[in-house]
């Protein structure tokens, strides 16, 4: 259990870019993010819950979301992470200081996420969409010397989902509330997964800063037939579950041009790194 996934807070980030703003954007509107994403741990959640050591590894990803109304009801989604790093640090002996396993990385395209959103409900006061994401394996599920050094798990995996959202006011501050529940058909052996999440904002400073809390959480269905690691001792392992809390800040220089900062960690888990992950980025949001 010493090569566990750094999947699920990997795929924290994707949800936190897919899962925001219910309304979807009308027909010519975008939204589209530049951003870095990284996560370290020397310690995970095992198949019980516990926490356990292992060899410090990590994660750095380059990605790009977007999302673009082909027109008022529907919208494309796309979620790139076009570099993909993952590592594991050198282990050292505890006495001498001598080098026992030399650490060892990989350089890749990760796996690729791209959608249709449809707004069913639109309006002012609340609104109501389903959302069609599909998982394309196109990063690498079974690099370096070992084969755990994975920047994707391998499989086509289609992702529906139906999402809720509703505007409210908080004194003088523009605020919103929204919630989302999903059904990720998985293949090639993994078990299928039942996602959910909650999400709250405050608009704040003069209409520039959005402030978010997001909560997630990945339930299997413990309905695969691979074990919790593959034969590769993959890092994007099967019958992950976990329960995260992020916050994130939206800071608009201008109404267009922005900034985010994102920290997300996991509140409790199963075969899951047990350590925050942070990114950052720039957005350009066209309305």
């Amino acid at each position: 259990m010493k090569k566990q996934t750094l999947y699920i807070l990997f795929f924290t980030l994707i949800v936190s870019n897919m899962a925001s703003a219910q309304w979807t954007k009308e027909k010519g509107d975008g939204y589209y993010k530049l951003s870095a994403w990284y996560l370290e741990s020397n310690q995970h959640y095992t198949n019980t819950g516990e926490i356990d050591p292992n060899v410090t590894r990590g994660q750095f990803t380059i990605n790009f979301y977007g999302e673009y109304g082909i027109s008022d009801a529907f919208n494309i989604i796309g979620y790139i992470p076009f570099f993909s790093r993952t590592y594991q640090n050198d282990v050292l002996s505890g006495t001498t200081g001598n080098l026992l396993t030399e650490g060892e990385a990989l350089n890749s395209i990760g796996d690729i996420e791209l959608g249709l959103k449809y707004g069913i409900i639109q309006k002012d006061n609340w609104a109501l969409s389903a959302s069609l994401i599909f998982g394309v394996p196109t990063g690498n599920d079974s690099g370096g010397s070992d084969g755990s050094f994975q920047t994707g798990d391998g499989e086509f995996n289609q992702y529906l989902k139906t999402a809720i959202g509703i505007p409210f006011h908080l004194g003088d501050s523009n605020s919103y509330a929204s919630a989302y529940f999903g059904y990720n058909n998985r293949t090639k052996g993994f078990s299928d997964e039942l996602r959910s999440g909650l999400e709250i904002g405050f608009h704040t400073i003069k209409d520039k800063l959005w402030l978010i809390g997001k909560l997630s959480t990945i339930q299997s269905l413990n309905n695969g037939t691979l074990n919790a690691q593959t034969s590769q001792g993959s890092i994007f392992a099967n019958n992950v579950e976990f329960t995260s809390l992020g916050i994130e800040a939206n800071y608009y220089f201008t109404k267009t041009l922005g900034l985010s900062l994102n920290y997300t960690g996991a509140l409790s888990g199963r075969i899951i790194y047990a350590a925050p992950s942070y990114s950052a980025g720039v957005f350009l949001d066209i309305k």
